[in-house]
């Protein structure tokens, strides 16, 4: 019996240790979000605990530059969607529908004007927006809009049927910018197309500006098209500083 005491000591001690460590354990996850968990696995659990592991650490990104897009009707100023489409049949733009405003955004205007025996002019405009948040997975805003801008514009010189395609870049729009011109064979008459695609931080814009003569009036000129599609774009991307102020 002398003995059996000693030895019951050590045999409650022995015990009392695997709940100590996992006391250690939930305190530690207590504190850093769940990092300390596997500390009750092993006997350095409690201080590995306190020294996350490379796979623990939450990556930091850049913020994102911009946290708001324009409203992108008025994006661009009413003088020039009047000068660009003439007789737009909504003065105002026909907003595009989104499911989330604050990461997407569009607007159109289109418009025949005719000129009696000389024939109509066709114009449309539209304009898109982008905006791309930071995250510790995807990167930050800036690097996925950056992405981003590569396949939009891929897209765009990948637009089927599009002859003498064109792409160039594009000074003053933004951080970087190309132009995109190119014709369509589309009712029976010729477009010209004019698309800017634009990046300005964490947000892209997308500009398409494209017209066409009708009855006899005479097809408008790449220069006209391409310099109408990058005066919008300006506007368009001053919209996103001022939106941000």
């Amino acid at each position: 019996m002398q003995r059996s005491a000693p030895r019951l000591t050590r045999i409650l001690a022995c015990a009392a240790v695997p709940v100590m460590l996992v006391v250690a354990g939930c305190s530690s996850d207590s504190g850093d979000g769940g990092s300390g968990s596997t500390g009750s696995k092993d006997k350095g659990g409690v201080s590995a605990s306190a020294t996350p592991s490379p796979s623990q650490t939450t990556k930091t990104v850049e913020p994102a530059r911009f946290a708001k897009l324009p409203q992108a009707c008025k994006a661009i100023s009413a003088g020039t969607t009047a000068a660009l489409v003439p007789k737009a049949k909504t003065k105002n733009g026909t907003p595009a529908p989104s499911s989330d405003v604050a990461s997407r955004g569009g607007c159109s205007w289109n418009g025949l004007a005719d000129k009696g025996v000389k024939g109509s002019q066709y114009r449309w405009l539209d304009v898109s927006f982008y905006r791309y948040e930071s995250d510790a997975t995807l990167g930050s805003g800036q690097e996925r809009a950056r992405e981003n801008f590569a396949k939009e514009l891929a897209k765009v010189e990948e637009t089927p049927g599009a002859k003498k395609l064109r792409t160039t870049a594009a000074t003053g729009i933004g951080e970087e910018a190309k132009t995109v011109a190119y014709q369509l064979r589309k009712t029976d008459e010729d477009f010209v197309y004019g698309s800017v695609v634009a990046r300005t931080g964490n947000i892209l814009v997308l500009l398409s500006y494209n017209g066409a003569g009708y009855a006899g009036a005479p097809t408008p000129t790449e220069k006209t098209i391409v310099d109408g599609a990058v005066k919008a774009a300006k506007e368009a991307v001053a919209a996103v500083a001022a939106a941000n102020k």
